[in-house]
């Protein structure tokens, strides 16, 4: 069909880890290179969560190298994803948090299991991070300055109906539905040339995407230097210890 599924397997919640990270990127980049291949429907093989967002034991208590690694890794997988020639289609059947949630802004289209359990926003904030610009460049350009604006400094985490509201997600469908409607909404996509939607999806993201690829550097010193404080460490540490008592 031209169609590739990919499927988030990392439990107990799909955290973002360098290896996990490194081998999106890779599957993507062989997707992209199949000449067979014009879209990928991403979705998740484990229960009630699409993805956790970065795994927070890569940013606690690691060496310098070990964190600009980690944040290569990350900006890979967003460069390949906003900027893929593929149609990508995000079928969000469970919660999707911080990074989880970039995963998803980053496709073309996002459906979202209807239930008001799942949540997803960048809350960063919450955990006394701040969401760099791409993530929030990204966002702008999904629902609009002022929702951003709102949503980032609330670090909220929005019940899939409000998601929809808001337009972070396209659509929402009942769970069983889910992958039937991705393919429906695929099928859609694919119905047009190819070279005119690749084009026209390049000149509507190709300024977000140089931005980065402008200050890759600066922004992995930046995430670097700001990782390593000591009270980022601490909230780190304590977010991870409330994590456990959770489990």
């Amino acid at each position: 069909t031209g169609v590739a599924m990919m499927k988030f397997k990392s439990p107990p919640v799909n955290s973002l880890s360098l290896e996990f990270l490194t081998e999106f990127s890779i599957s993507l980049e062989k997707l992209e290179n199949n000449r067979a291949c014009r879209g990928v429907i991403i979705t998740s093989a484990v229960p009630k969560i699409f993805s956790s967002g970065l795994d927070i034991t890569e940013m606690c208590g690691k060496s310098m190298e070990h964190y600009t690694e980690f944040w290569r890794a990350v900006q890979e997988m967003w460069l390949r994803l906003y900027g893929s020639n593929m149609v990508t289609v995000a079928a969000v059947n469970g919660s999707s948090p911080a990074g989880g949630c970039l995963v998803a802004l980053s496709c073309d289209y996002r459906i979202m299991a209807e239930n008001p359990k799942f949540s997803i926003g960048l809350n960063e904030a919450q955990l006394g991070i701040v969401a760099p610009f791409w993530f929030k460049d990204t966002f702008v350009n999904v629902v609009g300055h002022r929702i951003a604006e709102r949503s980032l400094q609330l670090g909220s985490l929005h019940p899939a109906p409000e998601a929809h509201k808001l337009g972070l997600v396209d659509e929402l469908v009942p769970e069983e539905k889910l992958m039937e409607k991705a393919a429906a909404v695929m099928a859609q996509w694919l119905a047009l040339p190819d070279h005119a939607r690749q084009l026209t999806k390049t000149m509507m993201r190709k300024v977000v995407l140089d931005r980065l690829v402008a200050h890759r550097e600066e922004d992995i010193k930046n995430f670097i230097t700001f990782i390593s404080k000591e009270s980022i460490q601490k909230s780190l540490r304590m977010y991870m210890e409330m994590l456990k008592k959770r489990k």
